[in-house]
This record gives structure tokens, C-alpha cells and sequence, in this order.
């Protein structure tokens, strides 16, 4: 695989909270190799409160992050995607569009922590959780030397990271 720069698509059902935080975490992480993008199957009309306050404590840009439908990712105006990876279990097991260009895909799955039960603070503790376990994996992803490698090697690591 070669190209300037990847575009990834993280998915999840809401598009909320877990493909969020890896949209940002792999801009941040890697922007100058990726445009890390999310989106979900059934997004919910806002970005959880809980993912923005998190994010904007890490001094992580959040001005232009919404909740999307993947949609927005399969016409022929959308990037044409070179990854695809689901972080959430639903998105795992839906029926996905046919992503124009036969991108790589790998799970990722994370506990949804927009369903953690209890206060604010053991809210804000589940939100940490996915956030660390996602910024670990995106981390690994981000070290590959994708240029280099060839499609099997690159689907034998993503899938690796998956496991985490």
C-alpha cells in the first residue's frame, strides 16, 4: 500500500462516543500519514456530552466533530477509505455498505461507555477506560509502516491490534 496519506473510518452504531474519540485520537496521533474519520449506522443527534468534556481535558480539538451517518462515506464525493474499523459490537455484526475501493477492515470492539450506569464521576471513569484502550490500539496502528507492508501483513496486524 502506498499513498501520501490514509483515510480511516471508524464506526460505531451512534457515532457518539467511541468512533469519536478514535476519529480525534488518530488525527492527533498521526495526522501527518491519516485522516482519521468516524461515523455511525445509526448516529445520535449530538456527540455525548461526556466525549467532548473528556477530549477537551486531553486539549484535544473538538470544534468540528459531530455525529454522522456512514452515509456520508459511500457516495462519490466521500474519500475513498483505506481503512475501516468498527469499535463497537453492533457495528460489528450490521450489515455494512460495500465502502467503494475495497478498503482493509478489523474489529476493535470497546465497551460503550455512554452505557455505564452511576454517577458522573464513574461515568466519566468508563469514557477514560475506552479512551486508553483506544488510543493504545490506535497508537500500534499508527507505528505500522503501512507503506511497507504488504495487504496481508497489514491485515494480520490490524487484526492483532483488535485483540488488544
Amino acid at each position: 500500500m502506498t499513498t501520501s496519506k490514509y483515510n480511516v473510518l471508524f464506526l460505531c452504531t451512534g457515532n457518539s462516543a467511541r468512533s469519536v474519540m478514535s476519529e480525534v485520537l488518530l488525527n492527533h496521533w498521526a495526522g501527518e500519514r491519516f485522516n482519521g474519520y468516524s461515523a455511525g449506522s445509526f448516529p445520535k443527534d449530538d456527540v455525548h456530552p461526556l466525549t467532548l468534556k473528556l477530549l477537551q481535558s486531553m486539549d484535544l480539538d473538538t470544534h468540528s466533530l459531530r455525529s454522522k451517518s456512514w452515509d456520508e462515506f459511500i457516495g462519490p464525493t466521500a474519500p475513498e477509505m483505506h481503512f475501516v474499523f468498527t469499535v463497537c459490537d453492533n457495528a460489528a455484526t450490521e450489515t455494512c455498505p460495500i465502502w467503494p475501493g475495497a478498503p482493509m477492515t478489523a474489529h476493535w470492539g470497546i465497551p460503550d461507555p455512554a452505557a455505564a450506569e452511576g454517577d458522573e464521576t464513574q461515568k466519566l471513569a468508563a469514557f477514560r477506560t475506552a479512551f486508553r484502550e483506544l488510543e493504545s490500539r490506535i497508537r500500534l496502528f499508527a507505528a505500522l509502516p503501512v507503506a511497507r507492508l504488504d495487504r496481508m501483513a497489514i491485515q494480520q496486524e490490524i487484526d492483532t491490534i483488535g485483540k488488544g
